[in-house]
């Protein structure tokens, strides 16, 4: 799941972005609002922290704009602010939750995990499944009935878009943005040499799940018949 960080505090963005790294999230981070509007209009983020007091443009005129184009990413509102009024405001304006600075780090985690299951998540604290395939956040691993493979980061990463997303062809373009950024210039063989290392990884645990290609296209996570 990849995070969009929109917090001016640079020492607590960068703190934000270290935890939530470590949480196996994918995060981007900036610090202020015109950069995090261009950031979020993308629309290849899962969740937005997004801070009200930003410089150039305040968090509610992202949100604003962000509503207004149709991004879905769940925005969560970050700010040192606790009256009741700036509370309904973002509300009204489109935000999913609202958390006031300064706050729990594992409050926080909670309040993500909340937030991405109302939009449709497959996501839980450790494990993410498709038919009898498990992902495991913890050992960064698959597991299949009794066999269990470790996996890279990057593998681990495709393997969560894919497995997020079962039966679902995901063009190798989103693919890149969700995991390499949308300003990245990864090439496509570098997604290609992935998914065959994820190949034969689950080969070797005689699953019956796959990964299929749509040639040209993307990529499908799919029970074999």
């Amino acid at each position: 799941m990849r995070i969009l960080v929109v917090e001016d505090e640079v020492q607590l963005a960068d703190a934000l972005s270290e935890i939530l790294k470590r949480n196996k999230y994918f995060v981007d981070t900036v610090y202020d609002g015109i950069d995090g509007l261009d950031y979020a209009l993308s629309g290849v983020y899962d969740c937005i922290l997004l801070d009200i007091m930003l410089p150039k443009m305040n968090g509610l005129e992202v949100l604003r704009n962000l509503r207004q184009q149709k991004i879905k990413s769940s925005v969560i509102m970050l700010t040192a602010k606790s009256e009741i009024e700036d509370k309904i405001t973002g509300l009204d304006g489109g935000a999913d939750d609202y958390i006031t600075k300064p706050f729990n780090t594992s409050e926080l985690l909670a309040r993500i995990r909340a937030s991405t299951r109302r939009k449709g998540e497959i996501i839980d604290d450790n494990c993410i499944t498709f038919k009898n395939l498990k992902l495991m956040k913890t050992s960064c691993s698959l597991v299949y009935n009794e066999n269990d493979i470790k996996l890279s980061l990057k593998e681990y990463q495709i393997m969560e878009l894919l497995i997020s997303n079962p039966r679902q062809i995901l063009p190798k373009e989103r693919i890149i943005e969700k995991i390499w950024g949308y300003e990245s210039d990864v090439e496509y063989n570098n997604i290609e040499v992935y998914i065959s290392f994820l190949r034969k990884k689950i080969s070797t645990m005689c699953s019956d799940i796959q990964i299929k290609t749509a040639r040209g296209i993307g990529y499908s996570l799919e029970e074999v018949k």
